[in-house]
This record gives structure tokens, sequence and C-alpha cells, in this order.
């Protein structure tokens, strides 16, 4: 101690540190915080375009037509991992357990079932195309759990490639996107009802606000129980990433010091704060602001993500990656349908 200031073991003052740290962030988080306040101004005037998905192009485009200052880099780097983390957390109080058990056992096991079918599917035929281990698990996970959110919890745990990780988000978010008006109109070709049709579009569609904006097209009736069966897949991101984690500590040689844990902090928020939301004493004036928060914070994170995305290494991933989501949007999309017309 020096005059009543704590130095830290390398003689500079802890607060003086702490203050230096804030000041590097801040530039890259104000860049991040401006790019989350226009996708969401976007989004807002185009409804069916996640604020994700413009974040990410918007990071995509500013990274290709300018070289970004270095003095931003800190805030973007904490922004693509520990907003994300954060982020993805909250995702939690969208859950309510109670909610996930009233659909009923035959419902859950299909839930059950396109989570685990669609990550084995997936990665079987990524490896027989010869895709990495890394690229194959982030397209898995992002198609067959929640999307954007479960590509960035996968991330946080076996820790991709930059490139990696953008080129799934980016299937993810237009695959989705795809889907939005394949699935009404494929629902009401085969004559499915407003509820069957609702089940398939929240178990086979990626992203949260893809299957709200699917579910409205095809009927208030159906909006209800495809969010539902939706968070339902949500749910799943827990165990999924719990399993990745012990795989991933397998895969990694030497020692615990380089391992992931065997629960990723951010999926024990993501627990905690579904356990706090299945509890029904959190005000909905709360429940609204936290998703405010969410969404702010893995768009912030995405734009980060994006400015990592350059054209140049973008052509040396090739088509092999888009082959893959395309088969592994089919492939989910047809465990849901057999799922909901055995259960429906």
């Amino acid at each position: 101690m020096s005059n009543g200031v704590i130095e830290a073991a390398d003689g500079k003052p802890t607060l003086a540190r702490g203050l230096s740290t804030v000041g590097t962030l801040l530039p890259g988080l104000a860049v991040c915080t401006g790019a989350t306040a226009v996708s969401v101004g976007i989004n807002r005037v185009f409804p069916t375009v996640s604020p994700l998905l413009i974040a990410i192009v918007l990071g995509a485009v500013l990274a290709n037509v300018m070289a970004l200052p270095e003095r931003l880099v800190p805030g973007l780097q904490f922004s693509a991992k520990r907003l994300l983390r954060l982020g993805v957390a909250l995702l939690g109080l969208q859950l309510a357990l109670g909610d996930i058990l009233a659909l009923g056992t035959g419902a859950i096991v299909m839930v059950v079932a396109i989570v685990v079918l669609g990550i084995a599917g997936t990665l079987f035929v990524g490896r027989m195309m010869g895709l990495t281990w890394t690229q194959r698990l982030l397209i898995a996970c992002g198609f067959s759990i929640c999307g954007a959110a479960a590509v960035a919890a996968a991330d946080g745990v076996i820790d991709g490639e930059d490139e990696e990780v953008v080129t799934a988000i980016a299937l993810v978010v237009v695959f989705g996107t795809l889907m939005i008006p394949v699935i009404p109109l494929l629902a009401d070709l085969m004559g499915l009802s407003h509820r069957a049709a609702g089940m398939w579009a929240g178990g086979s569609i990626h992203e949260v606000a893809q299957v709200v904006a699917a579910g409205g097209a095809i009927g208030a009736g159906a909006l209800t129980v495809a969010v539902v069966i939706k968070l339902a897949r949500v749910l799943m991101l827990a165990p999924v990433m719990a399993v990745l984690s012990l795989l991933q500590r397998r895969r990694t040689p030497g020692s615990d010091v380089h391992r992931p844990p065997l629960m990723p902090l951010f999926v024990v928020g993501f627990l905690v704060c579904m356990a706090i939301r299945s509890t029904g004493v959190v005000p909905a004036g709360v429940l609204d602001v936290a998703h405010v928060a969410q969404t702010a914070l893995l768009t912030a994170s995405m734009f980060a993500l994006g400015t990592g995305v350059h054209i140049a290494t973008l052509r040396k991933v090739g088509m092999r990656p888009m082959v893959l989501a395309a088969v592994s949007t089919v492939w989910v999309a047809a465990i849901a349908l057999a799922g909901v017309l055995l259960t429906a």
C-alpha cells in the first residue's frame, strides 16, 4: 500500500489499472453501442429482419470498406466474447419450466429428438464433406438448438476460429429467414392444423424471432405453441453445452488449466435465470427490460463478430458450409415434421 492506495503485484495502483482497462475498452464499446442502436432501429422498420443479422452485416461492411483503428480492438473483442456470453445467460429468462412441461411427454420427446438427431446428422454429413470439427459443430448447434445464441454458446466451449463462428451465424440467419415463408406454405399444402403447423415451425426454424414471424403468418393459434416448442429447444442449450465441455476436455491435451470447465459459467447463468423465471415472482416489466437487454447484448456481440469478417477469409471457407447448412435445415425440418405427425 502506498499513500492509502492499494497496489497490485506489478506496483501499479489497482484502481488506476481498472480505470486504464475501462478506458481501453470504451472506444470499441462505444462503436458497438452505436451499431446496436442502428440495428435495432432498422429492425423496428423491418421486423422480419433480425437485428442480429443487421448487426453482423454492418460489422462486416465496416471491416471491409475501411481499416479499423487499433484502439477499437479491445472493446470489440470484449463485446464478441464477454457481452455475448452475458446475453446467452439472460436468454434463460425467456424460459419458464412450467410452460415446457405443459407441452406433454410426446412434444418433449420430439424436441429432444430434434436436437440430438439434428446435431448428430449434421456432424456426420459435415465429416463426410471434410469440414473441420469446430465448423460442423457450430453449424450443428446453431441449426438444431437456437440459432446464433447456440453458435455463440458452442464457441464459448470449443473456441472456434472467428471466420467459422461468423460463417455459422450468417448461415443460421439466412436459412432461418428463408424458412419463414416456406414452413407456413408447406404446412398449408399438407393440410396441417394451426397447432400442428405451429409445432413444426417451432421445431424446425432456427431463431426465436424467425419462429415468431412464421407462427404469426400461420395464425394466432399457431404462434403460442410455436414459441413454446422453440423455447423448449432453447432449454436443450444447457445439457448440450455440458456434453460439449466434457468432449472438449477429452480432446484438449495438457493440464486442466487449458481445458474448459465442466459447466461453463454462462451456462450456469442461463440455468439460474431460467430457475428465477420459473418461480413466477419476476414482474412482467422486469422481464421486458431483461429481454431488451439480452437483445442489445447479443446484437452488440454480433456486430463485433462481424468486424472480423473479411471477404478474402470467407472465400477460403468455400461452399461446403453452405451445402451443410442446407442439408441441416432439411434434416431438422424432416425430424420436426415426423415428430409433429406422430404427436399432434
